[in-house]
């Protein structure tokens, strides 16, 4: 059975992660990014599953006690402190001491060995159009070759759609799959990172000025 490919997450969230709902025996095959993580004065590696401008999710190699003071870098020469907040299965979930530039974090990313960014948890509104028709959805997550979304189960799958997100150039793509209200959709082009990193610039925005 070929295996699921889990990838590091990333989200413009300002809290921490939660902990993951229990995923039923299923294998994955790991293609996390790999943290420093700095922990009673020694230093080892962590993959890090998801990271939030609040906090991180993160499988360390050692045990790890609930309330320890971490240091996490993710980019080279620049640190994030944090507390262990929760421990759950082998996972552990740590908050920031202040709030990181995610965006910030992506471009990094995106100068690094890696073909395409990676995933960027959303929860702005996406319209989608198939023929005459136009959904609103939520967005759950979007990257360069495509994103999830949810909506009311009135999508086609295995069919052509056009996708607008305020800030971006309408984008044709297909439905590929649904799992309960939720739809892949794999655009026809790449998006450049510069077009992506312009359009998460503008989501951060948002976020912070809802927030204030």
């Amino acid at each position: 059975m070929k295996k699921q490919v889990e990838h590091t997450v990333y989200s413009l969230a300002a809290n921490a992660p939660e902990p993951p709902e229990r995923r039923n025996g299923e294998r994955y095959l790991s293609l996390l990014r790999v943290g420093a993580l700095l922990i009673d004065g020694r230093q080892e590696l962590c993959l890090v599953r998801n990271v939030s401008a609040g906090g991180m999710l993160i499988r360390p190699y050692s045990p790890v006690d609930l309330g320890t003071a971490v240091t996490i870098e993710l980019k080279h020469g620049e640190p994030v402190s944090g507390v262990v907040k929760w421990i759950d299965d082998g996972l552990v979930g740590i908050a920031f001491d202040s709030q990181i530039d995610v965006v910030a974090l992506l471009a990094s990313s995106a100068d690094g060995p890696q073909p395409r960014m990676p995933r960027i948890e959303l929860g702005c509104t996406a319209w989608v159009r198939q023929d005459a028709d136009v959904h609103r959805t939520r967005s759950v997550n979007i990257s360069q070759g495509g994103m999830c979304v949810e909506g009311n189960g009135q999508l086609g799958v295995d069919s052509d759609a056009i996708v607008s997100l305020a800030g971006l150039e309408p984008i044709q793509g297909r439905v590929k799959w649904q799992e309960g209200e939720r739809y892949g959709i794999g655009f026809n082009r790449v998006l450049a990172v510069n077009e992506l990193m312009g359009f998460l610039r503008r989501q951060q925005r948002l976020a912070n000025s809802c927030a204030a």
